[in-house]
């Protein structure tokens, strides 16, 4: 609203799935578009809003910009230290990190223990914060919360009540969960998203 696009119009993004500026910064002309009520014209306005005012880095930047900006990546613990350093540190945060592997080889208890790691202090490798878990298997266990806690030396119930879920029954739940997910990590300091997932 403070550069000139209208509350109607902010309305509108955020009932399509549009939560964050960059999330509008990195969605094509035509997604936009595709938004009831968002023009040709109205979109364009939107592109050139937030390149105008460098809200987001949508071109080229110096080496200097993105060594400065490696160095605000969190990295969440695994809990094995030995995964950790395969890793680099641990997980990455704001980026994608796919798992997979046969039948019981403990991508889910992965999935636990970093919903669990995240909620660490910075300084023990966490990132302070909280997890969103969607569940396609019906396999979250807050027991298992409880126990990894436990390991930890965290309070049980403090971790479990930074730790939401949802489950997810076909494709189409999983992706409107996904977009809820988005809304409420642009509200609330959610370090983690995990999305539990059977592929096979």
């Amino acid at each position: 609203e403070n550069f000139g696009i209208n509350r109607q119009d902010i309305t509108k993004l955020k009932a399509a799935g549009f939560h964050t500026v960059e999330s509008i910064a990195h969605a094509t002309q035509r997604k936009l578009t595709d938004v009831k009520g968002v023009s040709e014209q109205k979109a364009q306005k939107l592109k050139d809003t937030i390149k105008a005012n460098r809200l987001v880095c949508t071109g080229f930047q110096s080496a200097t910009d993105k060594l400065i900006a490696s160095r605000e990546i969190i990295f969440i613990g695994t809990g094995s230290g030995e995964l950790d350093g395969l890793l680099g540190g641990g997980m990455e945060t704001g980026s994608i990190t796919e798992i997979f592997g046969e039948f019981r080889t403990g991508k889910s208890q992965i999935c636990h223990t970093l919903c669990v790691t995240c909620q660490k202090p910075l300084d023990q490798g966490g990132a302070e914060g909280k997890a969103i878990y969607i569940d396609t298997e019906g396999s979250f266990r807050p027991a298992k919360l409880v126990a990894i806690a436990e390991r930890f030396g965290m309070s049980p119930e403090h971790v479990l009540e930074n730790v939401i879920c949802a489950r997810a029954h076909n494709t189409e739940q999983q992706f409107e969960l996904l977009q809820d997910a988005a809304a409420l990590m642009s509200e609330t300091r959610f370090a983690l998203l995990v999305v539990d997932s059977c592929t096979a």
